[in-house]
């Protein structure tokens, strides 16, 4: 078994810490920089309302330097009184322009003072409503789904959950891109930015309490990395990892993974298939996409089942799952049937909804 740049990764692991943050999907799309400068433009309306309304009727002020109020002294008037420093200099002699900072100027200052401490609240209060957010989240989070790495792999596999019935907020995403949390926190998950071979990354995404782990990393050695934290932290989960050398899928399963996928292997195997039978390569490729046409799945046998053989189930059953046995169709252990069995069969997709299988594919 042969781990390419294991020493090299674990030095650039070192040197290049990403700090692990849990991002949660936002329902505002705007940015803080964005929130700002909205403010900002408010505020310097209410300003420029203002000094037109004091300029409008300067004849009706008085200042104490010239006695003459011109479009300058207007700004600066503008200014002092909306920020209430009010220096006294120039002041409203006239009932008209007392009238109007009673009725315009003073609702026009109390405006812009809630402008300006709204936008000093929305600062100071932001990082308490991401705290309880961010803890309502982790009270309210159990037998979730974790997926590390959210590449091609990661989303091809999150769209099969999500076509037997899995809910966006029943996951979460773990990935050390910036870019690629930014994109699945758009999508409607919740994303843990980091490095997934480190336990308090995990930790963040709340995997001891997780009830599956896809592991579809780009390296296979992040893969037996992550496979062996995930492991130690849950070892109740079901881990299905992927790896792109089948060398590399033994030690994965010594590590703790229920099931390894090889990319490159599978991916050849379709391709040989296809070569030889086209019809039949489309028919793999259905049978694996979930939803549409014919879909694999995992159910128990219920009741009316027991005692019966494998070939007198409604469903097309290729295999049966017998403890930690997998029997094939034609194997004679197979039948009967028993309670406690789980059947691996083929059926149609429910034609009422093609995202939902006729049946569950987890027990």
């Amino acid at each position: 078994m042969k781990l390419p740049g294991h020493d090299a990764m674990a030095r650039h692991a070192d040197e290049h810490l990403v700090t692990s943050r849990i991002r949660l999907p936002r329902r505002i799309i705007d940015r803080p920089l964005r929130q700002v400068g909205k403010r900002l433009v408010m505020a310097m309306l209410v300003l420029a309302s203002t000094v037109f309304i004091v300029y409008v009727d300067n004849t009706g002020y008085h200042d104490n330097s010239d006695d003459h109020v011109d479009f300058l002294d207007a700004v600066y008037y503008a200014t002092v009184t909306l920020s209430t420093t009010g220096y006294g200099d120039i002041v409203p002699y006239s009932d008209t322009a007392r009238l109007i900072n009673v009725l315009l100027v003073t609702p026009l200052r109390v405006l812009f003072l809630i402008i300006l401490v709204g936008t000093t609240l929305e600062v100071l209060t932001e990082r308490t409503r991401e705290e309880w957010r961010l803890n309502r989240w982790r009270a309210q989070l159990r037998e979730h789904t974790v997926i590390v790495g959210f590449g091609t792999k990661g989303r091809s596999a999150m769209q099969t959950l999500a076509a037997t019935g899995l809910k966006k907020e029943q996951v979460v995403i773990v990935d050390p891109s910036a870019k690629v949390i930014e994109a699945a926190n758009a999508e409607g998950f919740v994303g843990v930015l980091g490095d997934a071979t480190r336990s308090d990354v995990l930790l963040r995404a709340e995997l001891q309490k997780a009830r599956q782990i896809v592991i579809a990393t780009q390296r296979d050695d992040t893969a037996v990395l992550v496979t062996l934290t995930a492991r130690q932290l849950n070892r109740g989960a079901k881990i299905v990892a992927a790896v792109r050398e089948e060398e590399n899928a033994p030690l994965l399963r010594q590590s703790g993974a229920d099931a390894v996928i090889t990319s490159a292997s599978a991916a050849g195997r379709l391709l040989g298939l296809s070569v030889l039978s086209p019809t039949a390569g489309t028919v793999m490729e259905d049978l694996i996409q979930q939803g549409s046409g014919l879909d694999l799945i995992e159910r128990p046998v219920i009741k009316a089942e027991v005692g019966r053989s494998v070939r007198e189930t409604d469903d097309l059953v290729v295999s049966v799952l017998r403890g930690h046995r997998l029997l094939g169709y034609d194997d004679p252990a197979a039948s009967p049937l028993q309670l406690t069995d789980r059947l691996i069969a083929i059926v149609r997709a429910s034609p009422e909804d093609e995202g939902t299988p006729a049946r569950p594919t987890f027990g």
